[in-house]
């Protein structure tokens, strides 16, 4: 008698669907006057069978680099439409910590951040790929604490995701406007964020009774998920940002954990 084995694998084989594509574009869009470009990955053989959950992605304050592109595409790999959006504007991305911080300086404790956030949380709407309903957003470094800012305004979020992003307390006007629920991946040992930051942040969190985790990574430094870290560092002189594999692991699997939790919660 033949084996069948060989049969039966070209049967599955032929019953499999095509092989996914993800297809990724740069989309231009306008802010109070400043022009924009953001970047959306996604699935196509996924989005065919309607609209998936959102992911909008805010990059470091390097701005919109290759580093937060390749995030944007692992998401859509996992099944969600990503979106990293532009804080910046168009082509405007450094390896200064000098630029870096004039940059990301005119937006920190001003409503600009949120709303230049928020802009791009309403490109990744326009595409119609993404169900309103379930819609997260995710940051890194200066990003981490955009989605904290974008949070506070009352955007139309599900959750936010800080991976080692700068710690803001809720302001006290703003916590009957916070829909979403809030992870927090922090460095345990970040030296720009001082235990006072922490404390001040779990003491709005907590007075506030929101709905949120807080992880922090033994060992971690700031800027742990960015495999680039160490050579930034040697490279600029830019101190207390290092690699860390282990809570780079750990906290994207966190996330994946947080957005099972937020999105099938609100499954059609």
């Amino acid at each position: 008698m033949k084996p069948i084995f060989p049969v039966l694998v070209l049967g599955l084989a032929a019953a499999l669907p095509a092989s996914a594509k993800i297809v990724t574009r740069n989309v231009g869009y306008e802010h109070a006057g400043v022009k924009l470009e953001g970047f959306l990955a996604y699935d196509d053989s996924l989005a065919a069978g309607g609209k998936l959950p959102g992911v909008l992605v805010v990059h470091e304050w390097w701005g919109l680099n290759d580093y937060v592109r390749g995030r944007a595409e692992q998401l859509a790999k996992l099944g969600y439409v990503a979106f990293a959006l532009d804080m910046y504007g168009r082509g405007m991305a450094t390896m200064d910590p000098k630029k870096a911080g004039e940059l990301s300086g005119q937006f920190h404790g001003k409503p600009l951040m949120a709303e230049r956030a928020r802009a791009g949380l309403d490109e990744l709407l326009r595409t119609s790929l993404v169900d309103p309903a379930r819609i997260a957003a995710i940051g890194y470094c200066f990003g981490g604490s955009t989605v904290q800012a974008l949070a506070y305004s009352g955007a139309p979020v599900a959750g936010i995701v800080s991976f080692h992003g700068g710690l803001l307390p809720v302001p006290v006007d703003a916590s009957a406007k916070i829909k979403a629920k809030i992870l927090i991946c922090h460095g345990g040992i970040d030296p720009f964020v001082p235990p006072k930051d922490v404390d001040a942040f779990l003491k709005s969190m907590n007075e506030g009774k929101f709905d949120y985790q807080f992880i922090a990574y033994a060992g971690a430094i700031h800027a742990f998920t960015n495999p680039n870290s160490d050579k930034v560092s040697a490279a600029t002189g830019l101190r207390g940002i290092a690699y860390n594999a282990a809570a780079d692991h750990r906290s994207w699997e966190h996330m994946q954990v947080f957005f099972r939790e937020l999105f099938d919660r609100q499954a059609p």
